[in-house]
């Protein structure tokens, strides 16, 4: 299975550049020799998940885009949004890779007998670079998958999958019994859900649309508050008295959202104190802020007394600080569970240049729910 003639392969970048407009295009890279613990993995599979869109188009205004030239010479061109020049000051002039994780077939193997044991076999892949045609890894960036395991069943393997657990685990380790998650109709929030329902967790799903919320019902989903709606504090309030969930993981980031659920928690908490002190309920809440989908400014209202903490929530520092065993048997999980538990699903799938293309530029930039984009660089 191996293939020697393998030179080299298309990559997508994206570049902010000196006159303040942001550029996606594809740049040719040499494929390196793997050395004894790295293989080559021709990428058949790679999604656009949020943390991509970072990187990727957020930084856009993509009313403003424009696509330019035909096949590895096209080019996307767009006009920085409004307000996010000083964010991205670090980003000009430097083209960035793309892509946190993907899926495909090892082609190409260093000399170690656990490099050779993956030569020809299909393979999920955490890096930070897929939006490629081919990819040099260690081994133990690579996942194992079950016998009949396709690319795209496995393109998502690790960003949500990982995430999913580590809130759970988070939950555990720091001695909370229910969670708290917002923007919960997507398929992250889905995969929770399933999760949630299978471990015996008690869940208190935030949406903003009538739509996510009986989406997230029909997959058995027991707490639901919509943020449209007029009774959302108090229906916010009456979940966490019922489930006790004192921590909350919120992927929109910006605005006002944060500081209601801290609010509603601070309410809760103070129902079941007899005695509370001049400084609010002595029940310890914490809201983690893991996405941006709000890129306003973090507005807190301090309404919910003294015994609170807000903290980033990032999965490399998670695995880091539950160390290699944990993070294996997290992998296990995913692998055993890849089509019920941690199921995927993808409206569209494009290639390399059809990522570049100005239409569907702007529809995977709106990360609307029950819209997900795969990448297929073999394409």
């Amino acid at each position: 299975m191996s293939n020697d003639t393998i030179t080299s392969g298309l990559q997508l970048r994206s570049l902010v550049t000196e006159d303040g407009h942001l550029k996606l295009f594809l740049q040719s890279a040499a494929v390196p020799e793997p050395g004894a613990d790295e293989v080559i993995v021709r990428i058949e599979a790679t999604p656009i998940n949020p943390s991509d869109q970072m990187t990727l188009i957020i930084p856009a205004d993509v009313s403003t885009g424009e696509t330019t030239g035909t096949g590895a010479d096209t080019s996307y061109t767009a006009k920085l949004r409004k307000g996010i020049e000083n964010r991205v000051q670090a980003r000009v002039g430097k083209p960035l890779s793309i892509g946190n994780e993907g899926a495909g077939t090892v082609v190409k193997a260093g000399s170690s007998d656990a490099a050779q044991a993956l030569l020809g076999k299909t393979v999920a892949v955490l890096d930070g670079a897929l939006y490629c045609q081919y990819r040099k890894v260690n081994i133990m960036q690579c996942m194992p998958l079950n016998e009949g395991t396709t690319a795209r069943e496995a393109a998502s393997c690790f960003v949500n999958p990982l995430t999913a657990l580590g809130f759970v685990e988070t939950m555990r380790m720091e001695g909370h019994k229910a969670i708290i998650h917002t923007a919960a109709a997507s398929n992250l929030g889905q995969m929770l859900n399933r999760i949630c329902l299978k471990d015996g967790v008690d869940l208190i799903n935030i949406v903003r649309k009538k739509e996510q919320a009986d989406l997230l019902k029909a997959q058995g989903a027991k707490y639901i508050c919509n943020s449209s709606d007029d009774t959302f504090t108090a229906d916010l309030t009456t979940a966490i008295e019922e489930t006790g969930a004192y921590i909350a993981f919120d992927a929109t980031g910006g605005g006002t959202l944060g500081s209601q659920i801290l609010s509603c928690m601070e309410k809760a908490a103070l129902k079941g104190e007899k005695h509370p002190g001049p400084y609010g309920s002595t029940t310890f809440k914490q809201l983690y802020i893991y996405g941006g989908l709000d890129m306003s400014p973090t507005i807190l209202n301090r309404n919910f007394g003294f015994s609170w903490g807000i903290s980033a929530w990032l999965l490399t520092p998670f695995t880091q600080k539950v160390g290699m065993a944990k993070t294996m048997e997290l992998r296990k999980r995913v692998a055993n569970e890849l089509r019920s538990t941690f199921a995927s699903h993808y409206s569209d799938e494009i290639s390399l240049i059809e990522a570049l293309d100005k239409d569907i530029v702007a529809a995977y930039s709106q990360q609307a729910t029950g819209r997900k984009f795969l990448i297929n660089p073999s394409k």
